[in-house]
């Protein structure tokens, strides 16, 4: 029998991740993420299917992800974690053989390893790892910023470089030195090139370049230091690098398109520019886990695939180097978060609005759904279809929102208008649990692409400087909209919440109209002086968004910020935010819920000591759980008083 959907549904999602073909064509290999509640933390497996879907190797560690197939298609690279401690820093690269066998260990490195790759003959492994520079018992003398990174905990006093590792003895060396941070890098096909993308100036941390290392040079700067780089892969004939990047021409708003660089000549291409779209993803997907995967451009014999986000869509095309027009490939009410190429078949993972990823296979223009994880659950419980609908904004602009309806409605229900964050984030057509639950507890539940937001033009999400203005005005005719056009929706129960940008956002509501009950704050800013000095991005992020420095526009600083509006908050609000999360630091929920207390107004602080930005997303299983009950009591209190 169907039931409703419950709070601890969330654990029993199995979040599939990092689709990876054979060079054959023949396998696919994949990751599955699960809850373990006994231990509070994900377990990752990695899985080896025919295409068929028949199992032919699964990996018994509790942390294993990131495969890679090595160059002949015998063995596969991973990362794991099976010497270290749950807290402890570190990982592993392992290799296994395909036909069967025991992993064996490659090399360990308590700085920990990410993103490694084969060489093209399979002798070589790249990674990258952290160095420390310096380390003073009992106290941090800093003397660069940031001092921290989110998800990362402090890193003044670290270098990310690139490594390379001997297959058969394990013995590494560092390729890379000094005052840089590698945040990609690729073997060329004959194995003779390495690109790699640095970060070298410290205080403008959006410009990346494209650097070339071969073994008997030191590196080769290729860019301008004008643009924002990586990923990156190869051309086939290595006369190409090709990498999605922004020219930053709309600062932080600018979109990420799909650029190829000359290794000859360093001429510059945008192969996707001209749509005016995004190729790099900003929708929305809450059950994928702490291990999210990047979906990057490549190039596989004449074609170049990458992703572009269109809407509440992101989906898969390509085109040949010489062609204008991109040729569809995936595409469709849903989104791709991760896809592998080998000729002319693809594996993907997709997520639909009421399904969590799957991995599935294109060939000949056929899809096939390969894996069920979630079969089970998704017959066990009644899900809601979202109603997409688009509506006119004041402004005659077109907007996109999705209206979650509840299964039964006896006269009228409360509304819940939930906010992305970014601002360049996007809803879509992606599946949501936290709507989900909130619909599953008798909430409508509304959500909106308003200005700022990913997958449309580049004006439509370019809102720096103007931040509570267009924005503002779209969530509330949105509102305004649904209002008129749904009778079974209360307008004296409305309710906001929002995380991160739309943690600000609801902040900035609550001091500027009364119409809302009850709202839920999540990570969100309340002042941008702090913001500026306190995180990891605020130094740079801050005069970008909002203009200048808190010396030189302080009047900015202050009127876009919601704490200013203080004294006008009559919503009853509940911030949530972790001592963690060094995005937004915690002192922005502090510092907000202080004046309302002061004020003798109604106001809650749910502070978890352990979690990074969107902890409950992609933090402690426990977390996550915790977070959507307060969530829920908070809104059940001040909009469902009478049941």
């Amino acid at each position: 029998m169907v039931r409703p959907l419950e709070i601890k549904d969330y654990n029993r999602i199995v979040s599939v991740v990092d689709p990876r073909l054979s060079p054959q064509g023949d396998k696919v290999a994949f990751v599955t993420l699960r809850v373990d509640e006994t231990a509070d933390e994900y377990t990752s497996n990695i899985w080896v299917m025919d295409l068929e879907g028949d199992t032919l190797l699964f990996t018994q560690g509790r942390h294993d992800l990131h495969p890679r197939w090595s160059p002949d298609g015998r063995k596969l690279l991973f990362l794991s974690r099976r010497f270290y401690k749950p807290g402890e820093r570190g990982s592993e690269l392992w290799v296994m053989p395909v036909s069967g066998g025991e992993p064996g260990l490659l090399l360990r490195r308590k700085e920990g390893i990410s993103a490694p790759r084969w060489s093209p003959r399979g002798d070589r492994v790249l990674f990258l790892s952290p160095v420390v520079e310096k380390v003073e018992e009992g106290v941090k003398v800093i003397d660069r910023i940031p001092i921290w990174f989110d998800g990362r905990g402090f890193t003044y006093n670290l270098r990310r470089h690139l490594f390379s590792a001997d297959v058969l003895s394990g013995n590494y060396g560092q390729l890379t030195s000094g005052k840089m941070d590698v945040l990609y890098a690729a073997f060329s096909h004959k194995g003779d090139k390495i690109a790699f993308v640095a970060r070298t100036l410290e205080l403008n941390p959006m410009i990346t370049d494209l650097f070339l290392l071969t073994e008997r040079e030191e590196p080769v700067k290729l860019t301008e230091s004008k643009m924002s780089i990586g990923p990156i892969a190869w051309s086939p004939d290595d006369e190409w690098i090709l990498f999605r990047g922004s020219d930053l021409s709309h600062g932080g708003a600018t979109h990420r398109t799909v650029w190829c660089l000359s290794v000859k000549d360093r001429t510059l291409k945008n192969l996707t520019g001209a749509l005016d779209r995004q190729s790099n993803r900003s929708i929305y997907y809450d059950t994928q886990g702490p291990y999210a995967v990047d979906p990057q451009p490549v190039w596989v014999g004449e074609y170049i695939y990458f992703p572009l986000q269109e809407g509440g869509r992101f989906n898969l095309y390509r085109r040949t180097l010489e062609s204008e027009e991109p040729e569809p490939v995936v595409t469709g009410d849903f989104i791709i978060t991760a896809f592998s190429v080998v000729e002319e078949t693809i594996a993907y993972t997709k997520v639909e609005a009421t399904r969590p990823a799957e991995v599935y296979l294109m060939e000949g223009g056929r899809e096939r759904r390969l894996t069920r994880f979630n079969d089970a659950l998704l017959r066990e419980v009644r899900l809601v279809k979202p109603e997409t609908f688009t509506f006119k904004a004041s402004d005659g602009k077109t907007i996109d929102a999705w209206l979650l309806k509840p299964h039964s409605v006896e006269g009228k229900c409360p509304l819940i208008l939930n906010i992305h964050g970014g601002p360049k984030s996007a809803w879509g057509h992606s599946f949501m649990f936290e709507n989900q639950i909130l619909a599953a507890r008798g909430y409508a539940v509304l959500y909106v692409n308003s200005r700022g937001s990913g997958g449309y033009s580049q004006e439509f999400a370019d809102i720096r400087r103007h931040y509570g203005e267009r924005d503002y005005q779209d969530l509330m005719e949105a509102v305004d909209y649904v209002l008129r056009e749904k009778d079974f929706i209360d307008p004296d129960r409305l309710g906001v919440t929002g995380i991160s940008y739309g943690g600000f956002m609801t902040n900035w509501i609550v001091g500027h109209t009364n119409r809302f009950k009850a709202a839920v704050s999540v990570e969100g800013i309340s002042s941008w002086i702090a913001e500026y000095g306190t995180t990891d991005i605020g130094f740079y992020f801050c005069p970008d968004q909002i203009g200048g420095t808190p010396w030189s526009n302080v009047e900015a600083y202050i009127k876009k910020s919601p704490l200013t509006y203080a004294d006008r908050v009559e919503t009853p609000i509940l911030f949530i935010h972790t001592l963690e999360d060094y995005r937004c630091w915690f002192d922005q929920a502090l510092s907000f819920y202080t004046a309302l207390k002061a004020q003798g107004k109604e106001a809650r602080l749910l502070l978890f000591m352990k979690g990074s930005h969107t902890f409950g997303w992609r933090g402690k299983p426990s977390h996550r759980i915790r977070k959507l009950e307060h969530t829920l009591e908070w809104f059940d209190k001040y909009l469902k008083p009478s049941d």
